[in-house]
């Protein structure tokens, strides 16, 4: 695969790589690779994503560029004006939708595929709501992510088979309006957010660490994050609270 961009040589690029894209009526399928820009904010997912990646698809994809957060993930997608991005729905600087809301009204062109740890009904149509084109989860295998990137880049929606009913029912109208705002969830990251459904759904530090792609000393620093901000004592405690708001 080409050598990609980062966010740190993006702005001398980004204007040619519009004007390229406009004159090539944008960067839908064309009988070259599927240019492809990976945004999530752990280097070693990324890193892996990378290699599985090239191993099964070869020639047919070209990774043109990386970011680990929502500002940097705007600037490159603008440089080098890519056909589909992977994006992680929760990163540092707004998250995904932060992403797509500064990227669709100037590049509507762009297909935006979610690629996530998260199967949760609100971050799959919350990113949806917002432009992205499919959705699935981090358990895909290197053959399906190439397939969805691949269908994604001809104009199909993509999701993983269980989130499909979550779009179906939003999009139907039979989903349940928002409720009131969490106080207590809105006070987690994103990230601990992930952590918290995973230790409710009876993971083992050890399994969240692979799951997340993120050591075990990063899981236990974001568990010990969550009790703290929401003044609980251990994981039963934890787990009853996420099942509580129904979010496991």
């Amino acid at each position: 695969m080409a050598e990609t961009a980062s966010a740190e040589n993006v702005s001398a690029q980004s204007t040619l790589a519009q004007d390229a894209s406009a004159e090539a009526g944008g960067p839908g399928p064309a009988a070259g690779p599927i240019r492809l820009v990976l945004v999530d904010d752990h280097r070693m997912f990324r890193t892996g994503v990378r290699a599985e990646l090239d191993e099964v698809a070869g020639d047919a994809l070209e990774i043109v560029g990386e970011a680990d957060d929502a500002p940097k993930a705007v600037a490159v997608i603008g440089a080098t004006g890519p056909q589909v991005v992977l994006l992680d729905v929760h990163l540092p600087g707004g998250g995904g939708i932060e992403v797509l809301k500064q990227c669709l009204p100037r590049l509507p062109e762009v297909r935006f595929l979610a690629l996530s740890v998260s199967d949760a009904a609100e971050d799959v149509i919350g990113v949806i709501r917002a432009g992205a084109r499919g959705y699935v989860t981090k358990s895909i295998t290197g053959a399906e992510l190439v397939d969805a990137v691949r269908r994604v880049a001809e104009g199909d929606a993509v999701f993983s088979p269980r989130l499909a009913g979550f779009v179906l029912d939003a999009f139907s109208g039979t989903a349940h309006a928002p409720g009131p705002v969490d106080q207590e969830l809105d006070r987690l990251t994103g990230r601990e957010r992930e952590v918290l459904r995973l230790i409710a759904r009876g993971y083992a530090y050890k399994e969240i660490a692979r799951e997340l792609v993120i050591s075990i000393k990063t899981v236990e620093t974001h568990v010990s994050s969550v009790l703290r901000k929401l003044q609980l004592s251990n994981r039963y405690e934890l787990s009853r609270w996420a099942t509580d708001r129904r979010l496991i």
